[in-house]
């Protein structure tokens, strides 16, 4: 609501006095709706664990693999999050700003690894075995799940996000996959690890839905097979590491768009937002003011919320190197974990900076925010609203781009860029 953004840089301002945290990390925390209590029945047997963690990915298969008996062979006890952060492939970086006709620019950056799916990455460089499965037929992909549960098997199943309760207010397309975990049953309730510290209770007929929304992967799951062999740590996070360093230092795709990725993605975003003169600068693409506050929150929500850990992933990859460090008694990679961590200060500032820049404009925010929603929800047949909406921004009289932020920002940028290429090189050795 319009009133709760106006007072929430005063919220934030006060938990910062109290915590002395950052102001994303203390505005993330009022945001937050974590909740707590003991797990109901139902669950799958050794599902005793839910929420995002720092990383909802690697928390979501970090529980999986618990679940499912597995254990780190230098700790014989579960793989730290860190640990599964690293071997997913941990911090990549793709920067690119989608503009399609009568809507506002579309800001995108990717800080962890991408585009390699997750569970897959980490059960691959492991050797763990899987069950992989997808289905036309809702029936018959629910009595396969249910058999899941019978077996006492969590299921990785990918959804349409917007279709969870839980996320009816996120601004989230269809076909962008959404992982969650079927953890458990009880009648015709399911029970989903996500982002809650309790797992989610949802009908089977609204997951049935969300789950059938994701059209490219249709009924998708995927299931975790029990130890079967001895784990081969050492080689996987050697090749963990190699990936990350040949993603920063490109080519990913192998095509165009690889200018987007890594070094090179970071280079281009900090350019781009110095740029006062070409039309790719945000100083002309983003000069509507709503277009504008809303580049900027997606700034801050792409480095610390969304596909991502708080400070881009980097403190939490960095916490990864030091126990890297140790499996394979290389003392570089704990120098480079202090380098990124550096660097992962430089993206929260940068974070901090986007996220109170557009705070200051809690109106303008709020509109560009709820015209953005009828975008993404409604389409054309959003047309009217979306009119009234530009109408209320430009009645506004809030300011455009302001150069001076935009140059902060991309100094920012290159700091944290520095420091990487810093640890790049001493993972690269």
């Amino acid at each position: 609501m319009m009133t709760d953004h106006r007072h929430l840089k005063r919220r934030v301002r006060e938990r910062m006095s109290r915590t002395r945290e950052s102001y994303s990390t203390a505005r993330r925390q009022v945001l937050a709706q974590a909740s707590s209590g003991p797990l109901p029945a139902g669950l799958v047997p050794g599902y005793d664990m839910f929420g995002a963690g720092g990383h909802r990915l690697s928390s979501l298969v970090g529980h999986l693999l618990r679940q499912a008996g597995h254990v780190a062979p230098h700790t014989a006890a579960p793989y730290s999050e860190a640990m599964v952060c690293g071997l997913g492939g941990g911090i990549g970086f793709m920067y690119a700003t989608f503009e399609y006709t009568n809507i506002p620019p579309l800001v995108t950056i990717v800080a962890q690894h991408h585009p390699e799916p997750w569970l897959a990455a980490v059960l691959a460089r492991l050797g763990i075995g899987s069950s992989e499965t997808h289905s036309g037929s809702v029936p018959r992909a629910l009595a396969q799940l249910r058999a899941d549960l019978e077996l006492e098997k969590a299921a990785l199943c990918l959804v349409d996000r917007s279709a969870l309760p839980w996320h009816s207010d996120t601004l989230a397309l269809a076909s962008d996959p959404y992982q969650v975990v079927v953890a458990g049953a009880k009648g015709d309730i399911l029970y989903l690890d996500d982002v809650n510290a309790q797992p989610h209770p949802i009908s089977e007929d609204d997951f049935a839905r969300a789950w059938s929304g994701y059209k490219k992967g249709r009924h998708h799951r995927v299931t975790v097979d029990r130890p079967a062999k001895p784990v081969d740590l050492p080689a996987a996070i050697a090749t963990a590491l190699a990936v990350t360093v040949a993603h920063l230092t490109g080519p990913v795709l192998g095509n165009s768009f690889d200018v987007n990725f890594g070094f090179s993605g970071m280079t281009r975003l900090a350019a781009q937002l110095r740029d006062e003169r070409t039309k790719s600068g945000w100083v002309r693409r983003f000069a509507d003011p709503g277009a504008y506050a809303w580049a900027l929150l997606r700034l801050y929500e792409c480095v610390e919320l969304e596909y991502t850990a708080a400070g881009a992933t980097r403190p939490l990859y960095a916490d990864f190197l030091d126990e890297a460090a140790v499996v394979l008694g290389k003392k570089e990679l704990a120098r480079a974990a202090e380098l990124f961590r550096q660097s992962g200060q430089s993206w929260s500032k940068l974070a901090d900076l986007a996220a109170e820049t557009a705070d200051d404009l809690p109106e303008v925010t709020e509109l560009a925010r709820r015209r953005m929603t009828v975008v993404m929800t409604m389409g054309r047949a959003g047309a009217e609203e979306i009119k009234a909406l530009s109408a209320a921004i430009t009645a506004a009289d809030a300011p455009g781009p302001d150069p001076a932020v935009l140059g902060a920002l991309a100094e920012l940028v290159d700091t944290a860029r520095t420091f990487e290429e810093q640890a790049v090189a001493l993972l690269a050795r």
